[in-house]
């Protein structure tokens, strides 16, 4: 089963980004899997054109990615850049995709009113989604429950560039959302986005996780008093990290009273940091050989670029566009 994912490079790794998506890629690498994961370079142009910031984001997310657990040897890891076939696939989508698909697109609408420009690559941005997957004849697709329409548009524009050309040029993806950890709380109790500026970075050093973790959002609820965990933006990240028994310990303590909103949020800083110590090391090793990294993404670039070709090559011909090379 071949199962392709990417993720944008729009900022710092955090720790959404791990329970969302990387994580379950490492564990689907680990099953056996043809994984197929890279970095959306050209969807990161809809919200930036600081070349730059880009660029760095780019190789941060590459390094990261490398750091938490995605091997090289049992997984192709690509920039999108390097496959041109996906924007040319793209083209081929947008002249079967209907408008009307597009303006009920729900992330296009919520990104606009959250301030980002209302240009023609973030509207169009479903089409180039759909493209990277189909591309690469992917079968199952991780992906956050935020982008389960995506998918969903993924699946309607593969079906009606088949009917258009032929019912068996392109695989039907199915989606692979994990639910019970699909949102991750930010610090406001939000979901966690580097849009809302509510993340804790994945390889920030122990120190600034540990500031950033006593920032969290709580009710004025006096230490002494019982509180709820339930309803606590801290204690839901405590159960992401905690084994089951600490988890009860301090759901007790916080039912009991005398356990502080200050307590649980040191804890979390201690748990996200025992948690992320080997890839931070990792991290720190890959930032002193930056063409270790560079020379892992061209040689997955070379091996997406040659599956992309033979889709391509196959809808090429069905849609009667020659080419002479």
């Amino acid at each position: 089963m071949r199962i392709l994912s990417g993720v944008q490079p729009s900022g710092r790794l955090h720790i959404g980004n791990w329970f969302g998506a990387i994580r379950q890629f490492v564990r689907l690498q680990s099953e056996g899997h043809d994984c197929f994961y890279f970095i959306a370079n050209y969807h990161a142009l809809t919200s930036s054109q600081d070349k730059a910031f880009v660029a760095d984001a780019t190789m941060h997310l590459a390094m990261g990615m490398l750091s938490l657990g995605i091997d090289p040897a049992r997984s192709t890891l690509f920039v999108q850049s390097d496959v041109p076939q996906v924007t040319e696939l793209t083209w081929f989508l947008n002249c079967v995709c209907p408008m009307g698909l597009l303006e009920r697109g729900t992330s296009f609408k919520d990104k606009v009113q959250r301030g980002i420009a209302a240009n023609v690559g973030l509207f169009d941005y479903p089409v180039l989604q759909a493209a990277d997957i189909a591309v690469y004849d992917a079968n199952l697709v991780p992906v956050g429950a935020d982008q389960k329409q995506h998918l969903e548009m993924t699946r309607d524009l593969v079906g009606k560039l088949n009917q258009a050309w032929g019912q068996e040029l392109l695989v039907l993806p199915q989606p692979h959302i994990v639910e019970s950890v699909a949102v991750v709380p930010g610090l406001d109790g939000q979901k966690m986005s580097k849009s809302y500026d509510n993340t804790i970075e994945i390889f920030a050093p122990d120190k600034a996780t540990s500031m950033r973790c006593m920032q969290i959002v709580t009710d004025s609820t006096p230490l002494e008093a019982p509180k709820d965990p339930d309803g606590c933006n801290v204690f839901a990240l405590i159960k992401l990290f905690a084994a089951a028994d600490e988890q009860a310990r301090i759901a007790q303590a916080y039912r009991a009273g005398g356990y502080g909103y200050g307590h649980a949020k040191k804890r979390l800083g201690e748990l996200i940091n025992a948690e992320f110590a080997q890839a931070r090391a990792r991290y720190a090793e890959l930032e002193q050989h930056p063409d270790d990294v560079r020379d892992i993404l061209a040689e997955g670039g070379r091996k997406a670029r040659a599956v992309a070709e033979a889709t391509m090559a196959r809808v090429r011909a069905a849609a009667g566009i020659l080419t002479h090379r």
